[in-house]
């Protein structure tokens, strides 16, 4: 069965999947996908598991695709993105979403390896990453400790998929977006997530794990988690 067609048999998702020969010659990917609510898929990891996303974040995705489709019709599609196609680009490929006590943002934000994945280490059992960019996904088959996520801090608890789509799909503006309001981590520095980091000399790897040269913009830091009404 190809890929598509197995997508298909899924159930949900906001898009129907078809072979990549089905995208028109010329006409951009994102557009299409938007006029025409077919996603073209190639065989592969790569689809595979941007095929997930969509099947999983319906929402997010399908506002995502509209976001870039409303930044073509109003400026074309050029060889330079502008900021909203180039942090929507960062964070469907590469993106993942945190739930986390306030102390843990706050050390990510300021790049604070040592306080983030050592001292802290014990509140990493109340947090949650949700991997939300498929290309992300791709390269975890195959993991490797230079691997980083653009975090986006979770307003609500991640409890289940659904919920953190529907607030996702409402954090996706233009004028958000344009912001970039994500941060960088590397995600095998997760406790839990790889065996090499159970030593803490992992972490002095500043090759990775690199320090912050820049003030943290106020607009930056976020605020604490509110409950979805």
């Amino acid at each position: 069965m190809a890929l598509h067609e197995a997508l298909n048999a899924q159930r949900g998702g906001a898009v129907r999947f078809v072979a990549q020969e089905a995208l028109p010659p010329g006409v951009p990917y994102e557009r299409y996908i938007f006029d025409s609510g077919k996603c073209p898929t190639r065989e592969g990891y790569h689809d595979f598991f941007n095929g997930l996303c969509w099947l999983g974040l319906p929402r997010t995705k399908a506002r995502l695709n509209a976001l870039q489709a409303a930044e073509m019709a109003r400026d074309g599609v050029g060889a330079v993105r502008g900021p909203v196609r180039d942090a929507i680009t960062v964070f469907d490929e590469n993106g993942a979403v945190l739930d986390a006590p306030a102390p843990l943002w706050q050390a990510l934000l300021a790049r604070d390896w040592h306080r983030l994945f050592v001292d802290l280490r014990p509140l990493w059992q109340q947090a949650r990453l949700l991997v939300t960019g498929h290309a992300l996904l791709e390269k975890l088959v195959s993991p490797r400790k230079s691997l980083v996520a653009h975090v986006w801090w979770s307003q609500c608890a991640i409890e289940s998929i659904a919920k953190v789509d529907s607030w996702l799909a409402g954090e996706c503006t233009a004028e958000r977006l344009a912001g970039k309001p994500f941060t960088p981590l590397p995600v095998l520095g997760i406790p839990g997530w790889w065996p090499g980091n159970q030593n803490f000399s992992f972490y002095d790897d500043s090759l990775v794990f690199r320090p912050r040269r820049l003030p943290i913009a106020p607009e930056q830091q976020g605020t604490l988690r509110t409950p979805l009404p």
